[in-house]
Parts: C-alpha cells; sequence; structure tokens
C-alpha cells in the first residue's frame, strides 16, 4: 500500500510493508522536493528517523540502474542537440 500527498514544497509518498513476509519493516517516506529527493524510514530499535538525500542526478542514475543488468554505467548527461 502506499499513499500520495502533494504538499506545498514537495509531494510525499509513503510506502507501508503489508509483505506476507515477517518481521515487517518500517513505513518509508520520500520526499521530492524541487532539488533533491529525501528517503526516510523510522528505526523502532533506537527510537529515531534514519534519512538520506539523493540529488536528482543520483535519482535518474537509480531510476535506470533498475533496468539495467549488472555491471558499472555513467548515464551521458550531455543536453541533445
Amino acid at each position: 500500500m502506499f499513499t500520495i500527498e502533494h504538499e506545498f514544497d514537495a509531494t510525499v509518498i509513503t510506502l507501508v510493508d503489508e509483505g506476507g513476509d515477517l518481521p515487517l519493516q518500517g513505513d518509508i517516506t520520500i520526499s521530492a522536493f524541487e532539488d533533491c529527493v529525501t528517503v526516510e524510514q523510522f528505526d523502532p530499535d533506537s527510537g529515531d528517523s534514519q534519512q538520506i538525500t539523493l540529488s536528482l542526478a543520483q535519482l535518474a542514475d537509480l531510476a535506470a540502474a533498475l533496468d539495467l543488468p549488472e555491471g558499472s554505467y555513467r548515464l551521458d548527461r550531455r543536453p541533445k542537440p
């Protein structure tokens, strides 16, 4: 299950782990801003939220990586004529 909310400065997606495999993982919140994307998950063991920030270039690399086989790659970011 997931939710999508549009806030003033970001689009927020929350992924809820409903899988049949135990133990379930905590909800993941992804916030897409104009210049970056943050991924946050609450850690019940420490009581803290863990957050990472991806640049838009890193996000593009991640999206491309999901459809590629094992290997090392570099995306061509040059403007197309």
